[in-house]
C-alpha cells in the first residue's frame, strides 16, 4: 500500500525535527527584525505562512520575532535555510549555521486595544501596557506600529494617556539606578543645527561632582547628533558595564544610549515615526521622559527652542508643552526645569560632527574662535543645573558653570571623559573637513534677518553628514551680521563630488538665509 504524501503540518513537523541552518543576511533593515525564507523551502509551503507574516526564531536557548520575507534567489537564502536581517542576526548571537527553528508567531494581544484606539477610543494603563510590550517584543507588523502612530497623533493623546504611555515604555527594557540623588540630565527637543550644548554642560556639571550619566541618540534626520560629534573624539558604543564604571569614576559620560536597552519599545516606534515626520506632543513627551527615567535620572533640564524653523514655532505653544512636560514628569517622580530658548538660528558655527566637535573643544578651550552663542546657551543650562544642587543657591549656577569652564575644570574632566572611553586624535585648530567644498555668498547688501534651519540641516545632510564626519556646514554669519553683496555667507563641505553636486543644487534652490533691513530682524521672548 502506498504512502500518502506528508500533509503541510507534517512538513512542518519534519522541517522542525531537522532545523533549519541560520544565515546572516547583510541587509540593514533599520530596527526592523525580517526572516528570509526561500519560496520552495517547505516550512514556506505550510499552510499559514505567508510573506509579512510574523514568525518566531528560535536558537541558541534566545528567540526573536521577526517579518517573514520570501524569496526566490538561493544566492540570499536556500531552501534549507533562515535567514535573518542584520540586527535580528546580532539578538541570537550565533554564528552562521547555527540550527535553528521558525514558528508562526502568536498574534499580539493588544490588537483589540489598537482597534478602540484607532476608532478614537481612549485607553487605560492596561492598554497601553499591553501595546508598549508588544511593540518592543516586536511582535507589531510596521503596518500595526503606523496605525498606532497615526492614530495617537490624529486623535491627540489627553494627558492621562501620555503620562500611561510614558509609565509603560520605561516599564519595558532596562532601568537604571545610580543610587544616590540627584541624578542629572540635560535634553533638548531638537530641530536646532549645532546645538551641541551637552557637550559643554556634561563636563562642566560633572567637574562640579554632580552626577550626570548622559546618553545620546545618534542622528536619524539630522546632521549630526550628541553621539555622532562625540565619536569625532571618543568611542560612544561602550558595554554598560564599562559605562557605569566610567561615570562613577568621572561622574559624567558621553556615550550612545543604544547599547543600554533604555526604553526599547521608543526605538521602534522612532523607526515609524521619523519617516512619516510625526512628532506629536505626546509622544515626544514621552519618547524623551520614558528614556530619562530609564536612565535612572531624578533631575532632568529640558530646552525647547522655540522661532520660525524650529520643532514649535510660536510661544503659546511651547507653554503648552512645557505644562505637558511638567505633568507627566510629576507623575513619574522625576524633577523637571524646562526652559525656553532662542531657535531662530543654529547654534555655534559648525553644522557636521567634525565642525561640532571643532566649536565645541574651541569652548572648553577658551578659544577666541569660539562661538559666543554656543559658550553663553551652555552656560545657562549648565547653571540651571547646577542649582539641583542643593547646596547651590538660585541664581547662583551660572556664575558656578562660567568659573568651572574659564579655570579649565571643565576641560581637564572633557579630557578625562575621552580618555576613559577611548580617545581618538583630534586638533580643533586642523579639523579634519572633508575634501571638497564650496562657499554661499550673499545676493544683497543688508542685514541676515533670517536663517532656515531646516534647508541649512538638510544642505549638510545631503552633503554627507553624518556619515561623513567631516562634512556639513561652517557658517560665518549669524542673526543681525552686517552683510555686502558677494560676501561669504557658509562654506560646505563634502568628501564625494555628487555629494558636493546635490548640497550645490540645495543651495541654489534655497540658501538659507533671508537678507533686508535692521528693523525687519525678528524679536523673540526666551528665558534667557
Amino acid at each position: 500500500m502506498d504512502t500518502p504524501d506528508s500533509t503541510p503540518a507534517e512538513a512542518v513537523r519534519n522541517e522542525q525535527t531537522f532545523p533549519l541552518a541560520l544565515r546572516r543576511v547583510a541587509i540593514d533593515t533599520y530596527r526592523e527584525n525580517v526572516a528570509y525564507l526561500h519560496r520552495d523551502c517547505a516550512i514556506y509551503r505550510a499552510e499559514g505562512f505567508q510573506a509579512l507574516a510574523k514568525v518566531e526564531v528560535q536558537a541558541n536557548g534566545r528567540r526573536v520575532l521577526a517579518t517573514l520575507n520570501v524569496v526566490d534567489d538561493p544566492r540570499i537564502v536556500r531552501c534549507n535555510e533562515i535567514g535573518l536581517s542584520l540586527d535580528a542576526f546580532a539578538q541570537l548571537g550565533v554564528e552562521n549555521g547555527h540550527p535553528a527553528k521558525v514558528a508562526q508567531a502568536e498574534p499580539p494581544t493588544s490588537i483589540p486595544a489598537l482597534h478602540r484606539k484607532i476608532a478614537g477610543e481612549r485607553l487605560d494603563r492596561d492598554d497601553f501596557r499591553a501595546i508598549v510590550r508588544d511593540i518592543a517584543e516586536h511582535r507589531y507588523s510596521k503596518i500595526e506600529l503606523t496605525a498606532f502612530v497615526v492614530a495617537s497623533n490624529q486623535g491627540e493623546l489627553d494627558r492621562e494617556e501620555v503620562y500611561f504611555l510614558t509609565e509603560a515604555m520605561a516599564a519595558v527594557g532596562q532601568r537604571l539606578d545610580w543610587h544616590e540623588r540627584p541624578v542629572v540630565d540635560k535634553h533638548c527637543i531638537g530641530g536646532i543645527p549645532g546645538n551641541r550644548t551637552s557637550m559643554l554642560v556634561v563636563p562642566i556639571v560633572a567637574a562640579h561632582g554632580m552626577l550626570c550619566p548622559k546618553t545620546s541618540s545618534r542622528a536619524i534626520t539630522s546632521p549630526a547628533g550628541t553621539a555622532d560629534t562625540m565619536e569625532v573624539l571618543a568611542n560612544v558604543e561602550l558595554p554598560m558595564a564599562r559605562l557605569s564604571e566610567i561615570v562613577r569614576e568621572h561622574r559624567g559620560c558621553l556615550a550612545w544610549g543604544g547599547t543600554a536597552a533604555l526604553s526599547p519599545a521608543d526605538d521602534v516606534l522612532i523607526s515609524v515615526e521619523r519617516p512619516l515626520s510625526i512628532d506629536s506632543p505626546g509622544q515626544m513627551v514621552a519618547s524623551i521622559l520614558s528614556k530619562k527615567v530609564a536612565a535612572g535620572s531624578t533631575h532632568l533640564l529640558l530646552d525647547i527652542p522655540v522661532g520660525p524653523t524650529a520643532k514649535v514655532r510660536s510661544m503659546p505653544e511651547a507653554q503648552r508643552l512645557r505644562k505637558l512636560f511638567e505633568f507627566v514628569a510629576g507623575r513619574m517622580n522625576l524633577t523637571i526645569d524646562v526652559v525656553i530658548t532662542d531657535g531662530r538660528q543654529p547654534v555655534g558655527n559648525g553644522i557636521g560632527p567634525v565642525l561640532e566637535a571643532r566649536d565645541v573643544m574651541r569652548v572648553l578651550e577658551n578659544d577666541p574662535r569660539a562661538p559666543n552663542d554656543l559658550r553663553q546657551k551652555a552656560l545657562r543650562l549648565a547653571g540651571r543645573i547646577l542649582e539641583f544642587d542643593p547646596d547651590v543657591r538660585g541664581g547662583d549656577g551660572f556664575g558656578i558653570a562660567r568659573d568651572i569652564l574659564d579655570s579649565g575644570r571643565a576641560l581637564a574632566k572633557m579630557d578625562a571623559i575621552i580618555r576613559a572611553q577611548g580617545g581618538k586624535p583630534f586638533d580643533h585648530n586642523a579639523p579634519q573637513l572633508a575634501r571638497l567644498s564650496f562657499e554661499v555668498m550673499a545676493e544683497a547688501d543688508g542685514v541676515v534677518i533670517g536663517i532656515d534651519n531646516h534647508q541649512l540641516a538638510r544642505i549638510a545632510r545631503v552633503a554627507g553628514a553624518p556619515k561623513v564626519q567631516g562634512a556639513g556646514v561652517d557658517l560665518l554669519r549669524k542673526l543681525g551680521d552686517t552683510v555686502a553683496r558677494g560676501e561669504l555667507l557658509y562654506r560646505v563641505h563634502a568628501d564625494y563630488p555628487s555629494d558636493l553636486e546635490f548640497a550645490r543644487q540645495a543651495a541654489m534652490r534655497s540658501s538659507g538665509y533671508a537678507i533686508g533691513a535692521a528693523d525687519q530682524l525678528p524679536h523673540l521672548f526666551v528665558e534667557f
